[in-house]
């Protein structure tokens, strides 16, 4: 399993329109979680102009199906988006642990 990064970048009018499709866009990430795909997911704030999920899978495609079906990104809230694999090493939940010699 590999992890990836889903970046948000937010538009002028997120805080202001997010109410609306809030509850359509927890669903679908609360069901990529209870899948074992989203693993954590949220906002950065002070600016809020950005939003973070890290996801897990064998390919950036369990990324992009979330992409293409998320309500905050097919209404406009999301001006931009990316995504980066993430090679993690530390932690009990790392894809590739490395330990010190």
């Amino acid at each position: 399993m590999k992890h990836y990064v889903l970046f948000l970048d937010f538009s002028d009018t997120y805080e202001a329109r997010r109410a609306e499709f809030r509850d359509a866009h927890l669903t679908r990430a609360w069901a990529a979680a209870d899948r074992g795909e989203l693993i954590l997911a949220g906002a950065l704030t002070d600016p809020l102009d950005t939003g973070l999920i890290l996801f897990k899978g064998e390919s950036a495609e369990v990324v992009e199906r979330f992409v293409r079906e998320d309500p905050y990104v097919n209404n406009g809230l999301v001006r931009d988006w990316r995504i980066r694999e993430w090679a993690t090493v530390v932690g009990h939940e790392a894809a590739s642990i490395l330990r010190p010699a």
